[in-house]
């Protein structure tokens, strides 16, 4: 029987090199790999804890898949991650990315803060209280 594992989105970006810098020096997250090893990447991998993205520059990836040629960077998409010590983190990097949503308690009982990266997509930041 079939088994689903993991999810890793590969999200299309306009510059891979700037949105790693991105990740990396304001959201805390480490670098795994990236195509080519060295100068203007296409493609990256980043990962913070059980959290992994790989980024792709948005010609590489339409010409991958054709048919996503007439969509757009960034957009509808957002990320729903979940956070242990939320608090902790929204203090470690408030200050460095636009905050979209303060940090907040939810009416479903969930403290959240949500964030625009610099290719306009959202990232929510999510914590179960005990």
């Amino acid at each position: 029987m079939s088994k689903l594992e993991s999810l890793t989105p590969n999200i299309m970006v306009k510059d891979v090199n700037k949105t790693l810098g991105y990740y990396i020096d304001k959201l805390g997250f480490k670098l795994i790999d990236t195509n080519p090893e060295k100068g203007e990447y296409e493609w990256g991998y980043v990962m913070l804890d059980n959290v992994g993205l790989m980024l792709q520059e948005e010609k590489s990836l339409k010409n991958e898949y054709k048919e996503i040629e007439p969509m757009h960077v960034g957009g509808a998409l957002t990320f729903y991650i979940r956070v242990k010590n939320i608090q902790d983190y929204y203090s470690k990097i408030s200050d460095k990315v636009t905050v979209i949503k303060p940090i907040n308690k939810t009416f479903y009982g969930t403290n959240e803060f949500a964030i625009m990266d610099i290719n306009g997509f959202v990232l929510t930041f999510s914590e179960t209280p005990e």
